[in-house]
């Protein structure tokens, strides 16, 4: 049976609907960079997604077609992830999806090095005739977060941020969100065809115990 990373990493891809503190190792990534409204009709948020894939199913499928790597496993390919922030901004505001930066990330696994993500670059560029390059090869180790399953449309995310925000004043945290520790998303429904009421996204944020911030 082919390894499923939301499976096998409950705790970090299956949250319960209440706030919760987790210590999330490090992980690599396909990550593509970008700035503006993920919303727009072929903006570059949806062409972001677009690379991300074809490059993701390219190294899942790498290995029959003759390109062999060291330690590979059949595997499920991971669920869309995304950091995001806004320059100026503690947090995020979404009523202005102009200003979003973010950078999109499907998880790799540990098998998948950069010389091979080089290559399903090429194979993907060539294959599917669009320009992968922008993909890079991310690693990322969050630390101490806190998470929690948000269950609904995007927008109505702030009311779930602040349950996060109370239970951290309640225990003694504080969100520790800057430049190198970032608002993350984990989105569990495709939202192309799910209806908005029934998406499930992780919202995951960077925290620090108070007595670390003297």
């Amino acid at each position: 049976m082919a390894f499923d990373y939301k499976k096998e990493y409950k705790e970090f891809y299956m949250p319960s609907n209440k706030p919760e503190i987790v210590n999330v190792p490090k992980a690599n990534y396909i990550a593509v960079r970008g700035k503006g409204d993920p919303n727009k009709e072929g903006g570059a948020y949806q062409q972001a997604v677009g690379i991300l894939y074809a490059i993701a199913y390219t190294l899942k499928m790498s290995n029959k077609t003759g390109y062999k790597m060291e330690g590979y496993f059949e595997y499920v390919v991971p669920p869309l992830e995304g950091f995001w922030w806004q320059d100026g901004v503690c947090g995020v505001d979404y009523r202005n999806k102009d200003a979003f930066n973010w950078i999109s990330v499907i998880r790799l696994p540990d098998f998948v090095k950069k010389e091979d993500l080089d290559r399903a670059v090429e194979t993907a560029s060539t294959k599917k005739k669009m320009d992968c390059s922008s993909a890079e090869f991310l690693e990322v180790e969050e630390g101490l977060c806190v998470q929690i399953m948000h269950n609904g449309p995007f927008d109505n995310e702030p009311a779930t941020v602040a349950l996060m925000d109370a239970y951290l004043h309640e225990n003694g945290y504080r969100k520790d969100i800057n430049d190198k520790r970032l608002h993350h998303e984990i989105y569990l429904t495709d939202a192309r065809r799910v209806a908005p009421e029934k998406w499930r996204t992780v919202i995951r944020h960077p925290i620090k115990k108070l007595e670390d911030c003297i």
